[in-house]
């Protein structure tokens, strides 16, 4: 166990109650209380009380988290670290959860604190209460990738995705989804560099067909972690634009727009207005037809009315044939600037003021 790690949980001797604070093998100076926070004054006398004093203790630390008093937070973690022994077992239960979102929050803008530190912090809290192990490795993740660690954090992802405890791991199903797919988003990353190196070289070069296989082989790894989760309910924006380039890149268009369809109009999938604009854009790139092109942006225009592409819309419903387009056409307009952030548009007022004048010329 690192002295970070001792200096979190050890208790405070007689000793150290006297000195101004207690400093870690990490360089954050971790003063201890000057009273045992745990000691809560009742009816006139010192009376301990469990449950009052991790309460007071966690109200202390939002409040200087709140305040961004890193160090003050990171005192009071000392002391709230008792919830583990809590006589209750459903605070038991949940105070791994809350003491790693508290400890990685302090840890994560504490000015005195480093990556060792965190990776001790987090390889700790793991451990302790099984259930959050993959959150913790994901978030963990995320934060290596934060400060540029790529080979640290698929590591950790690594590591993460072959988890398995008895049963309990079907209910995290999702969640080993979600990190296999962060895995793919890493690979999707060397993938794009890749693709860039190739762009480079010239196509007769034998380093390029060596360069097209590695990007042939990291888009196989990306497909394959990505693809599982996409096709879960929810939100997937990255991960979905990360696939369909892939796709479109190695000519697969029909695998392209059957993922883009399904994430747009799949009922079961949460209303995403970038849904439908990734899928719009993929039909324009295809050249569709400017019926398939308008279908699109009428479901857009009923989540989002503001929407920059409103006046592409407007511009496609004002070449169509349709009476009730030119109508639908004037009322996206109007849309537009009725919206606060576009009354200013320039380009929205020229529309309406052609749409006038063609209207004048008309009659």
């Amino acid at each position: 166990m690192s002295d970070f790690s001792e200096e979190l949980i050890r208790p405070t001797t007689e000793d150290e109650q006297g000195e101004p604070h207690v400093p870690s093998g990490t360089g954050i100076c971790l003063p201890w209380l000057q009273k045992h926070i745990e000691t809560i004054a009742t009816g006139g006398k010192q009376e301990k009380d469990f449950a009052q004093t991790t309460s007071a203790c966690l109200s202390l630390i939002q409040e200087a988290l709140l305040k961004h008093q890193w160090q003050r937070a990171a005192e009071y973690m000392h002391s709230y670290f008792q919830i583990l022994e809590d006589s209750d077992s459903n605070k038991r239960q949940i105070a791994p959860e809350i003491i790693w979102r508290l400890g990685s929050e302090i840890l994560y803008y504490h000015p005195k604190s480093n990556v060792e530190t965190f990776n001790t912090f987090a390889d700790r809290m793991k451990n302790i209460g099984v259930m959050n192990y993959l959150k913790i490795s994901l978030q963990h993740a995320l934060y290596l990738l934060h400060h540029g660690m790529l080979e640290d954090a698929n590591r950790n992802l690594s590591q993460a995705e072959t988890w398995r405890y008895g049963e309990k791991s079907s209910s995290q199903e999702v969640l080993i989804n979600l990190i296999q797919a962060y895995k793919g988003l890493l690979q999707y990353y060397i993938w794009s560099k890749k693709k860039m190196e190739l762009s480079q070289l010239d196509e007769d070069d034998y380093a390029y067909n060596t360069a097209s296989q590695n990007m042939l082989n990291h888009s196989w790894k990306t497909s394959i972690n990505l693809c599982a989760l996409i096709q879960i309910p929810g939100v997937w924006d990255p991960f979905v634009k990360s696939y369909v380039e892939m796709l479109e890149f190695y000519g697969d268009q029909d695998g392209a727009r059957e993922v883009l369809t399904n994430y747009a109009y799949d009922e079961k999938f949460p209303s995403n207005p970038n849904a439908h604009i990734y899928l719009y854009n993929f039909l324009k790139r295809e050249k569709a037809p400017r019926e398939k092109l308008i279908s699109v942006l009428k479901i857009l225009y009923q989540i989002v009315p503001s929407h920059k592409l409103m006046l592409e819309f407007h511009r496609l419903l004002r070449k169509s044939e349709n009476e009730e387009h030119h109508k639908l056409g004037l009322e996206v307009l109007f849309g537009v600037l009725d919206f606060a952030g576009c009354t200013k548009n320039i380009t929205a007022w020229k529309y309406l003021a052609k749409y006038l004048r063609q209207t004048l010329m008309g009659l």
